[in-house]
């Protein structure tokens, strides 16, 4: 059985830093490209980032770009994500899923996203940004 548990959120102040964490079980993680969505209060579902499956690659929306580091650790089969300087835009429930994001996503620009675009989805960690 597929399973993908994250950790690391909380509550932090805007400017504030939080790193999430993915467990995965249930199958060969380190042949699986990875990626973060997450959701915010009231709106739908939007791609973060991703990292192709030996961590050579990465990729992020143009509002985390230098702020968001996407890791992974294939030995660990945990997928990272720190969030430096984060805004009180950036509330939302984070996801670790599996799989790239649909090619339109790459354009770096905000990308909706929905559940079939993804294999495997976690149950999502929340993160909120407030003073």
């Amino acid at each position: 059985e597929v399973q993908l548990v994250e950790s690391g959120g909380g509550l932090v102040q805007p400017g504030g830093s939080l790193r999430l964490s993915c467990a995965a079980s249930g199958f060969t993680f380190s042949t699986y490209d990875m990626s973060w969505v997450r959701q915010a209060p009231g709106k739908g579902l939007e791609w973060v980032s991703n990292i192709h499956s030996g961590g050579g690659s990465t990729y992020y929306t143009d509002s985390v770009k230098g702020r968001f580091t996407i890791s992974r650790d294939n030995a660990k089969n945990t997928l990272y994500l720190q969030m430096n300087n984060l805004k009180t835009e950036d509330t939302a429930v984070y996801f670790c899923v599996t799989d790239q994001p649909p090619y339109r996503c790459y354009s770096g620009s905000r990308c909706a996203v929905s559940r079939p675009d993804f294999s495997y989805w976690g149950q999502g960690t929340q993160v909120t940004v407030s003073s």
